[in-house]
C-alpha cells in the first residue's frame, strides 16, 4: 500500500499530465486512457464506457451500501486572456496553474487517490470511483449515460471546487424558448399585431413573478430574460417575437413543477423547456455524510452553480479542493495544498463510515 504522502504526490503529477492533455468538453479521449491507466498502475481495476472511466472496489458485496466518488475530467475552452500556457501545468512554489487544475481537475485527482488509498481495505460500504465526461457541457454521454450500468449508489461525493466546505444543496436549471406571437403590418400605418408589444407582459412577469415557495439555503426560483430575437425589417411590424428564458430552480420544486406553473400563467404565449434533466437536488442535514463534514469541521451551503448531482436521483454531497471562483477564469490555478488538504478530508469522511 502507498504512503499518503507518495500518493498526494502520485495525485499531483496525475493533475499535471491531465492538464498538459487537452480535454474539452466531448473530446476526452485522451485523458479517459489516462487516467485508466493510473487506475491500473495503482492496483486497481479500470473499466471505460465512452470517456467515463470507473473502478468497483474489488471488496463489492450486494448486501451493502454503495458510496460513489465523482468528478469530471473534461474542461471548457479558454479564452486568449490567459497568460499563462493554458495546457501545460506551471507550478510555482505552491501554485499550480492550468486549464481544468481547479475545475475539477484537483477533485477528480483527489477522489481517485482516496479510492486508492482504500483499495486494499475491508470497508463497511462498497466504494465505486467515477471520473466522467461532458460536464461542462451537459452532453449526453456524461455521467448520466454511466449511472444505469453501475450498481445501485446510494450516496454520491461530487467533486467540485467548494473549498473542501460541503453544498448539501444546488439549484436545477431550465432554459425556456418562449414564442408571443402578433400580426405584421407596415409600420408607417397602424396596421398589425406587434410581437414585441404583446411580449411586454410576458417579459415582466418574469421580471417580477415570485414562486410562493423559498429556500433556506438556495432562496427563491429565479427567471431571467437572456435573450431577444425579433423583427426582420425596420418598417415592418413584427408577427413574432422569441425570448430566451434562464431559470434556476431551488430544491423545493421539481423541474416539471416549475415548467407547469410558467406555462399555465402564460397562456398567450408559447412556452416550451429545452430540458427537464437538470434537476435540483437537496441532502437532509441529519444524513451522517453531512453530519460527519461538519464535526471535521466543513461549514454547509446551498450552491448557485450546477455540477453532475443534476443527474442524480440519490443522495449527494458535492464537496472538493479549489474555490468556484477561480472556474472558467484566466489563469485558472489550484494550490497543491489544496490538493493535499482535500485528500486528507476525503479520507476523513470515508473514515469507518456508516449509514
Amino acid at each position: 500500500m502507498l504512503a499518503l504522502n507518495e500518493l498526494k504526490q502520485k495525485a499531483v503529477d496525475l493533475l499535471c499530465q491531465l492538464i498538459e492533455t487537452q480535454s474539452f468538453s466531448s473530446e476526452e479521449d485522451q485523458t479517459a486512457e489516462i487516467i485508466v491507466n493510473f487506475l491500473k498502475v495503482n492496483g486497481a481495476t479500470p473499466q471505460r464506457q465512452d470517456n467515463n472511466v470507473y473502478a468497483i472496489h474489488p471488496g463489492y458485496d450486494e448486501a451493502k451500501k454503495t458510496i460513489l466518488l465523482n468528478s469530471h475530467h473534461d474542461t471548457v475552452k479558454f479564452g486568449k486572456s490567459w497568460t499563462y500556457d493554458a495546457l501545460k501545468a506551471t507550478i510555482e512554489g505552491d501554485k499550480l496553474t492550468g486549464l481544468g487544475s481547479n475545475d475539477a481537475g484537483a477533485s477528480a485527482v483527489s477522489l481517485l487517490a482516496t479510492f486508492i488509498n482504500y483499495l486494499n481495505e475491508d470497508l463497511p460500504f462498497n466504494l465505486i470511483v467515477a471520473i466522467t465526461a461532458e460536464e461542462e457541457s451537459s452532453g449526453d454521454l456524461n455521467v448520466g449515460s454511466l449511472l444505469p450500468s453501475l450498481p445501485k449508489i446510494d450516496l454520491g461525493i461530487v467533486g467540485e471546487p467548494t473549498k473542501m466546505d460541503m453544498a448539501i444543496a444546488e439549484r436545477g436549471l431550465i432554459v425556456f424558448d418562449v414564442v408571443v406571437k402578433g400580426k405584421t403590418g407596415h409600420a408607417a400605418r397602424n396596421e398589425g399585431v406587434n410581437a414585441i408589444y404583446e411580449a411586454l407582459d410576458t417579459i415582466n412577469w418574469f421580471k417580477t413573478h415570485e414562486f410562493e415557495k423559498i429556500s433556506d439555503l438556495l432562496g427563491p426560483v429565479k427567471t431571467t430574460v437572456t435573450q431577444i430575437i425579433a423583427g426582420k425589417q425596420h418598417n415592418v411590424v413584427p408577427d413574432e417575437c422569441t425570448l430566451v428564458v434562464d431559470c434556476r430552480v431551488n430544491e423545493l420544486y421539481t423541474n416539471e413543477e416549475v415548467a407547469e406553473i410558467i406555462q399555465a400563467a402564460l397562456p398567450h404565449a408559447d412556452v416550451v423547456p429545452r430540458s427537464l434533466r437538470l434537476n435540483s437536488s437537496r441532502i437532509a442535514m441529519d444524513h451522517p455524510i453531512v453530519q460527519r463534514g461538519i464535526a471535521l469541521g466543513c461549514s454547509t451551503y446551498g450552491s448557485p452553480t450546477m455540477s453532475d448531482q443534476t443527474m442524480m436521483s440519490f443522495d449527494t454531497i458535492k464537496i472538493g479542493p479549489g474555490d468556484s471562483a477561480r472556474s472558467h477564469t484566466p489563469d485558472e490555478y489550484i494550490l497543491i495544498s489544496e490538493i493535499e488538504h482535500g485528500i486528507n478530508r476525503y479520507i476523513q469522511l470515508l473514515k469507518d463510515f456508516k449509514f
